[in-house]
């Protein structure tokens, strides 16, 4: 092609010496059209039935391919292939041109090919993703390394071509570089040590929730990566954590909850302690009718009956007389209700215990489960809870403890 050129240049009467650059010219630029056509034909044509063939079939890898761009990045090196074989048919005999042409193409070549693995590799993991139940492999950030050894490689393979050296003789210079690298990629490093050490130890996983203050992390892991863990909070924020402070730092993992079925709710009440008094003989009557209560109050009656009748007790201002108090019956009704309520899990502790008492009262903390471990339902759950409770103290002849408010003077002041 390029004798042609010439040929046909040199019968236009052009001068002998512009003829061989004119002819390299028309030859590139000849070059360039072929190439931009080959392309062309490979990303419209080709990519489109092999885009057709895959809509077809039921495999998934396959549209993971198409998903990834890895044939659009196939279709790249065509052209680039094309241009490296052809050039000399187009071009002919032209040292620099050719030189420089063949540099620039093999260049490409290389870079593109690490593009084509890293889509291969892209594809690999989202296989791993959809098809894996354990999680806990460090694939990401193994595929990160790797990814980032290809691009090395090309990086080398293009600086070997550009000086016309062998890439031996660059790797053999990239020992008195080492600790300059290990400087650079110190994060690289220690992150996939900590990537290892997490998915040796199972310490957390994708889809995981976990808490990290010092870091403001508080919600489920979104993904581990060879440098950074992203954590999406539960006000839809992204926090950023390196790797390696998930191995170096402590954090708090509510996987255990997620998977046991049960959510912990540990809250008290607070009692004004001068509220607290023995049951009288009416509140007795009226706690009976209580669902909750009849069976408990008829077993203390009885055994307080029997206690009674062994020491000979006949009067109840007796000081060795015994008697059921308001809180500890207040008590029995709040572990009955846990215990009756749909919501509450009944696999798990469920208990009401008495704190120490202090300037603030006594407190009775409730400690249970939720069968339910969707946040909003959980916080429903408490709340309703809570709201039940503090709503029926006063009806077991107790008050609730709250530092005095300007209300309150206020209330006093007109009762005075």
């Amino acid at each position: 092609m390029s004798e042609l050129i010439q040929h046909y240049l040199s019968l236009t009467g052009l001068s002998a010496r512009m003829v061989p650059s004119v002819s390299a010219a028309i030859g590139f630029f000849l070059l360039l059209m072929v190439c931009w056509f080959s392309f062309y034909i490979a990303k419209n044509q080709v990519l489109a039935l092999v885009h057709r063939l895959v809509s077809k079939t039921r495999n998934e890898w396959d549209d993971l391919l198409v998903e990834h761009s890895v044939f659009s990045r196939f279709a790249w090196l065509v052209p680039l292939v094309i241009m490296l074989g052809a050039s000399g048919f187009f071009i002919g005999e032209n040292p620099r041109l050719m030189s420089a042409l063949d540099l620039f193409v093999k260049v490409l070549i290389a870079i593109q090919v690490a593009r084509c693995f890293s889509a291969i590799l892209n594809v690999i993991y989202s296989l791993f993703e959809e098809q894996s139940k354990e999680k806990y492999l460090p694939l990401n950030a193994t595929i990160q390394l790797m990814k980032l050894a290809i691009y090395m490689v090309a990086v080398i393979l293009a600086v070997s071509i550009a000086i016309d050296k062998s890439p031996v003789i660059l790797l053999s210079g990239l020992g008195a570089l080492t600790a300059v690298l290990l400087l650079v990629f110190q994060d690289t490093i220690k992150g996939l040590v900590a990537s290892i050490q997490i998915s040796a130890n199972r310490m957390v996983a994708p889809g995981d929730w976990i808490s990290m203050p010092q870091y403001g992390a508080d919600g489920d892991v979104l993904e581990i990566a060879l440098n950074t863990v992203k954590v999406k909070n539960w006000d839809n924020t992204i926090t950023t954590i390196p790797t390696y402070a998930l191995i170096s730092e402590s954090f708090k993992n509510w996987r255990g909850m997620t998977k046991s079925g049960g959510r912990r709710i540990k809250r008290s009440i607070r009692i004004d302690m001068n509220s607290i008094s023995f049951c009288s003989d009416e509140l007795i009557d009226k706690l009976s009718q209580f669902e909750f209560l009849n069976q408990y109050l008829q077993l203390k009656q009885n055994q307080i009956s029997e206690y009674h009748q062994q020491k000979g007790i006949n009067d109840l201002s007796n000081p060795n007389s015994r008697r059921l108090t308001n809180i500890g019956t207040f008590r029995a009704y709040i572990t009955e209700y846990l215990r009756h309520h749909p919501n509450v899990h009944n696999n798990m502790t469920c208990m009401v215990r008495q704190l120490e008492p202090t300037e603030l009262g006594v407190a009775l903390e409730v400690y249970f489960f939720s069968n339910d471990i969707v946040w909003v339902n959980y916080e429903n759950l408490q709340a309703d809870i809570f709201d039940h409770l503090m709503a029926i103290a006063p009806l077991f002849e107790l008050r609730l403890f709250q530092a005095p408010t300007g209300f309150d003077w206020h209330d006093r002041q007109a009762k005075s």
